[in-house]
């Protein structure tokens, strides 16, 4: 009985179907060179998410007249460092030197300028937290622009961390030098440096030749405003 039990375990066994087990392969090779790539770009995004934020920021104080508070200048300083921190890895990247401890450091640059800018956000919310208070400056789609960019920075620690998780298979891979690709990301780039430039030179302006700016400006100090 026990022999004849064994021979109708084998015959299931050769009726089996087995795994597309190559089809399992495929795909994870297939996603395993995409990755690099899709995560070149990711990182990019954040760049020109931070890019578009510091520049409506000008903007609303060039032409809104929201003029920055001394929080909000600290708040524009870790966005800069954040981005710095993305800047360094796209250009390691694009010149094929980008190893895991340079990629690392970029996202610790990174992530310690957002973690600085939330709590330089949480400040400013918790200053104007009281019943009545009307915040400071305008509010864009219901929120004051710290209160936005508490979001921004809480956004970017997780998505550095995500970055973290799957780096064992996800170093930033760059498109080939010379092509529209590479080209498009290094626009990228210098439209990030064209606005911290242009926000060091404004704060010139606001401050002139005083070392503190004031807590509620309400002019140009270099002007005489």
């Amino acid at each position: 009985a026990g022999a004849d039990l064994l021979d109708g375990i084998a015959a299931l066994d050769d009726r089996a179907v087995p795994l597309p087990r190559h089809h399992v392969t495929r795909a994870q090779l297939l996603m395993k060179a995409m990755l690099p790539r899709l995560v070149f770009w990711c990182i990019n995004l954040w760049i020109i998410a931070y890019t578009l934020v510091i520049g409506i920021s000008l903007l609303l104080q060039f032409v809104g007249g929201e003029l920055p508070c001394p929080l909000c200048m600290l708040q524009r300083y870790a966005m800069i460092l954040s981005t710095l921190g993305a800047v360094w890895i796209i250009r390691q990247a694009q010149r094929g030197v980008l190893t895991w401890d340079r990629y690392v450091q970029g996202l610790g640059m990174g992530t310690l300028g957002a973690f600085a800018g939330a709590v330089f956000a949480s400040r400013q919310i918790l200053l104007h937290i009281l019943p009545g208070d009307q915040g400071y400056g305008g509010a864009v789609l219901g929120l004051h622009l710290y209160s936005w960019a508490f979001v921004t920075f809480c956004v970017v620690i997780l998505f550095t961390a995500l970055l973290g998780i799957i780096a064992p298979a996800a170093l930033p891979d760059a498109p080939a030098r010379n092509s529209m690709a590479a080209r498009i990301s290094s626009a990228v780039g210098l439209a990030f440096l064209a606005v911290v430039a242009i926000n060091a030179v404004m704060i010139v302006f606001l401050e002139g030749f005083a070392w503190v700016l004031p807590d509620n400006p309400t002019g140009y100090a270099l002007f005489g405003h």
